[in-house]
């Protein structure tokens, strides 16, 4: 391609912190750009919901902004469409109709992809369209095009990691500065990692939306949503964080996903999650601080991957952007999954939380009186559970507001051996049900040591 050719047109769909990086990349890597794809990228309008509101970012020579939809979609010049607006109702709904109007489209919007990407990815392949997301799972991180290209070769076992910045952040402020989760997510919020209503990070629905992703990537299956088993970071308690140092670990928020051991992967089940675990402090995935992501990979040709990088932010994530827009801009054939629309079509064998076995992290507050530890043992006993190892603390003084118990009572902590969910599920309700524990038990995974592995 010379560096005659025509510009690569786009119609950009939201101007916030995203959109304005990505105005700024265009802008100063203009050379760098051209030299690698032989062509210029250039900005023709840009879609924004008040026309009035001040930008910090000067707007690209020649770009409109425009506050309706139609002038992007309907401009045949406009050949991407870039989708940052986010949300799922609107925005699926332009890139729905830019894809049908024979616009390639770019998003980071793994909300919208992770619940309609099924229908989308066959519109776009129909077409014989790009829809392009690098950007939507860990920012700066090149995940997607990893697992779609760079592994094509492997068969995938299983991946796992930190895919949400804002809950990496606040786990590591309770961690390395003593603060309590409320206090944490104050510090995000005032920072900008955390929205005013920070639910969709905290609950640990954003990192499920973006391991839904990867799944489809990794197998070629749809992961059904709203069946992953997700728990959040907001029962995190500086207590566990600090006993779970003294064991030698740290809580991380962490997304995973495994398939069982079958000639044709899309034929097993998927057992995948997102939860809080206790993650053994000389792994690499306990060392991630801060706002960054990172995602761990095992193939049986590449062996274990780690990859680490920034997971939000502007020009991160805008540089992600970027790259799927240079790809269209270099003639590239679309290959959006990295599988043929048949195989997609494949909605995934979910293997149920309760038929998953892991080692386990107990916390329980129990009344400070002798033959306690052996009635919680046999309790986990009668319930297939082995103790790997405990630590009785000493006595905390009055029992807890509301306890059914006087006296004093001590914190019993507890490691298990690899466990099955359903037994830990049905011993924890006896113990909670228990005279000798006073407050509901709290308990985490375990990452086991094949997950974890150092390298």
């Amino acid at each position: 391609m010379s560096d005659k050719s025509p510009p690569l047109v786009l119609g950009l769909a939201g101007f916030g912190t995203v959109g304005a990086g990505l105005v700024r990349i265009l802008r100063e890597n203009r050379d760098e750009i051209i030299a690698r794809t032989g062509r210029e990228v250039r900005v023709k309008r840009i879609l924004v919901r008040d026309l009035s509101r001040p930008r910090s970012c000067p707007l690209p020579e020649g770009a409109l902004l425009t506050n309706k939809a139609e002038d992007l979609l309907g401009d045949s010049e406009i050949a991407v469409l870039v989708e940052l607006i986010g949300g799922v109702d609107q925005a699926g709904s332009i890139i729905r109709r830019a894809l049908e109007s024979g616009k390639s489209v770019v998003t980071a919007n793994k909300a919208l992809l992770a619940e309609q990407g099924g229908s989308l990815f066959e519109l776009a392949e129909k077409k014989d369209l790009h829809l392009g997301y690098e950007a939507a799972v860990c920012g700066a991180i090149p995940i997607i095009r990893t697992l779609r290209a760079s592994l094509a070769g492997n068969r995938i076992d299983n991946l796992l990691g930190i895919l949400n910045g804002t809950c990496n952040f606040i786990l590591s402020e309770m961690s390395e500065k003593g603060q309590d989760f409320a206090s944490a997510l104050n510090n995000a919020q005032r920072l900008g990692y955390a929205e005013v209503d920070p639910s969709l990070d905290v609950d640990g629905l954003d990192a499920a939306h973006k391991l839904a992703l990867l799944i489809r990537l990794a197998w070629g299956i749809d992961y059904p949503y709203k069946n992953m088993p997700v728990e959040g970071i907001s029962g995190v308690t500086q207590a566990d964080i600090r006993y779970a140092h003294e064991f030698g670990y740290r809580v991380k928020l962490i997304g995973y996903a495994r398939s069982e051991a079958t000639k044709d992967p899309a034929e097993g089940r998927i057992e995948a999650g997102v939860c809080p675990a206790l993650v053994h402090e000389k792994f690499l995935l306990a060392r991630v601080e801060g706002a960054y992501n990172a995602v761990r990979i095992e193939g049986n040709a590449c062996g274990s991957l780690f990859l680490h990088g920034r997971g939000a932010g502007g020009l991160p994530t805008a540089g992600s952007v970027l790259a799927d827009i240079l790809e269209i801009a270099r003639g590239a054939t679309p290959d959006n999954t990295g599988f043929p629309l048949r195989r997609r079509a494949t909605v995934a064998r979910v293997k149920p939380d309760t038929d998953c076995f892991s080692p386990w992290y107990i916390r329980l507050t129990v009344r400070d009186k002798p033959g306690v530890l052996r009635d919680v043992a046999g309790i986990l006993a009668d319930n297939s559970i082995s103790i790997a190892e405990v630590n009785q603390k000493g006595d905390t003084g009055e029992p807890p507001a509301g306890s059914r118990d006087g006296g004093g009572c001590v914190p019993l902590l507890i490691m298990t051996h690899s466990a099955p969910v359903a037994g830990i599920r049905t011993a924890l309700i006896s113990l909670e049900n228990s005279v000798f524990v006073l407050e509901k038990p709290v308990y985490f995974r375990v990452l086991a040591r094949s997950a974890n592995a150092a390298s």
